[in-house]
């Protein structure tokens, strides 16, 4: 791909913390790479773009790129997003948001920021596990999984972000990889191109945290899991049949319109002023 030639230095700040703060084998690195050739291939200016972050591993990708950015409180972010894109509609806004910062405590404006249908992409890092504060358990720690609060295996049921995203409304969900990062750059300019809210689910892996309290062998082993452990929707029948042959289906779930929350609301607004 052409756009991988691109010179990624234009779109970091070099005064930030270099090198990454993440830690060896994490994939948020990945992700932070395929958002930067997104907005390249996309070519969104920067000063038209904004990013907002929460508090986690995640929450550091804001640190980094050179765009308009809000680094927030945990659980809070699409609650800024949402008050930042209502104010300037014709931005673009990325939320950068861990599997516990948007499903636990973020949870609430998870599904609202759905629902309403307001235009905004939901990049979810899913490495399972709270990995910056301590490896407690979080909405998509698999059952039997060890963590901090669970030491003897995970008994509660995980979250399917696919699911839950299009149960509250999302008008696009889609579930990628670090480890395919050709697919994961096609399905980020895919999110950030949808109008309305855009929900894309990144599994990375978490060797500090996760893959050391569950045994899972070193990053290297667990990029390896994310490629055997998934399949893609291209290649399965369908998501039932992906489900049951014990893999994590990934691919395009959701892509279908309805009116966008900003552009109803600047409508009521006209018809209230008698426009």
């Amino acid at each position: 791909m052409a756009y991988r030639n691109i010179n990624v230095y234009q779109y970091l700040r070099h005064e930030k913390k270099f090198p990454l703060i993440w830690c060896a084998g994490c994939g948020n690195g990945i992700v932070l790479g395929s958002i930067i050739r997104a907005l390249h291939t996309l070519g969104l200016p920067k000063d038209q773009v904004v990013m907002v972050s929460g508090i986690g591993c995640s929450g550091r990708t804001s640190t980094y790129v050179d765009v308009n950015t809000l680094h927030t409180t945990h659980g809070r972010a699409l609650a800024f997003a949402t008050g930042v894109k209502l104010a300037r509609p014709e931005l673009t806004v990325l939320v950068v948001m861990g599997d516990g910062d948007a499903l636990a405590i973020g949870g609430n404006h998870f599904i609202h920021a759905a629902r309403r249908n307001i235009d905004m992409t939901a990049f979810v890092y899913n490495n399972n596990i709270y990995g910056m504060t301590g490896g407690q358990m979080s909405p998509t720690t698999p059952q039997g999984k060890i963590a901090t609060t669970a030491p003897f295996g995970n008994i509660e049921q995980s979250f399917d972000v696919m699911r839950l995203a299009e149960a509250a409304g999302a008008t696009f969900a889609a579930r990628g990889t670090v480890f395919d990062t050709d697919r994961l750059d096609e399905l980020v300019e895919l999110a950030i191109r949808k109008n309305g809210f855009s929900v894309l689910e990144i599994l990375s892996p978490c060797p500090t945290i996760y893959g050391r309290h569950n045994k899972l062998g070193s990053a290297v082993d667990m990029l390896r899991h994310l490629d055997e452990d998934t399949v893609s929707l291209d290649e399965a029948e369908n998501i039932a049949d992906a489900i049951k042959s014990g893999k994590i289906p990934t691919g395009v779930f959701v892509d279908i319109d309805r009116p966008e929350f900003c552009e109803s609301y600047a409508a009521l607004v006209k018809k209230a002023q008698g426009k």
